[in-house]
C-alpha cells in the first residue's frame, strides 16, 4: 500500500507534467499562428502568380505549342515533406507509408525513372534506410522559410 508520502509524490509528479504540458501547448498554438499568419500573407502573391500565368499562355498557343501536348511520363521526381521534429502523431509515419506505398505499387516495375527529394529529418531516418536513391535532402527547412532558401533550394 502506498504511503502518504508516495502519494504527494505521485501528485507533485502529475501536477509538474501538466505544467510542462501546458508549456508545450502553448509554444505549438504561438507557432500554428504564425504559421498561419505566413500563409495567409503569401495568398495575394499566388494569386498573382496564378493570373499572371494565366495570362502567359492563350488557347491557341496550348494547341501549337509542344511543350503543352500530352507524352509519355518517362521521369517522375517525389517530394516527400515531413516535420522536423516529432510531437505530431501519425503524420510522419502516414507520409513515409505512403510514399513507400507509392515507390514500391506505382513506379517500381514499369520502367520510369524517379528521384526523390525530401523535407525533414523524419523522412530520412526511415526512406533512407531502405533502397531508394536519395537526391536531395533539405532538414530544418520550415525553420528559415525565406524567400531566399527558395532560391538556394531551386538553384542546386
Amino acid at each position: 500500500m502506498a504511503t502518504l508520502r508516495d502519494i504527494k509524490l505521485r501528485i507533485k509528479g502529475v501536477k509538474s507534467t501538466q505544467q510542462i504540458t501546458k508549456a508545450m501547448k502553448m509554444v505549438a498554438a504561438a507557432k500554428l499562428r504564425r504559421a498561419t499568419e505566413s500563409i495567409l500573407n503569401a495568398r495575394p502573391y499566388a494569386k498573382k502568380i496564378s493570373t499572371l500565368l494565366s495570362h502567359l499562355v492563350t488557347e491557341d498557343d496550348r494547341v501549337s505549342n509542344p511543350l503543352f501536348s500530352e507524352r509519355e511520363v518517362k521521369n517522375v521526381a517525389i517530394v516527400v515533406v515531413t516535420a522536423d521534429r516529432g510531437l505530431c502523431g501519425a503524420f510522419n509515419t502516414n507520409i513515409i507509408k505512403e510514399a513507400s506505398r507509392f515507390i514500391e505499387e506505382d513506379l517500381k516495375g514499369t520502367g520510369k525513372d524517379y528521384k526523390l527529394y525530401c523535407l525533414g529529418k523524419k523522412v530520412r531516418i526511415i526512406l533512407v534506410k531502405e533502397i531508394i536513391i536519395l537526391v536531395k535532402l533539405i532538414q530544418e527547412f520550415f525553420l528559415t522559410l525565406i524567400m531566399q532558401s527558395h532560391r538556394i533550394w531551386l538553384m542546386s
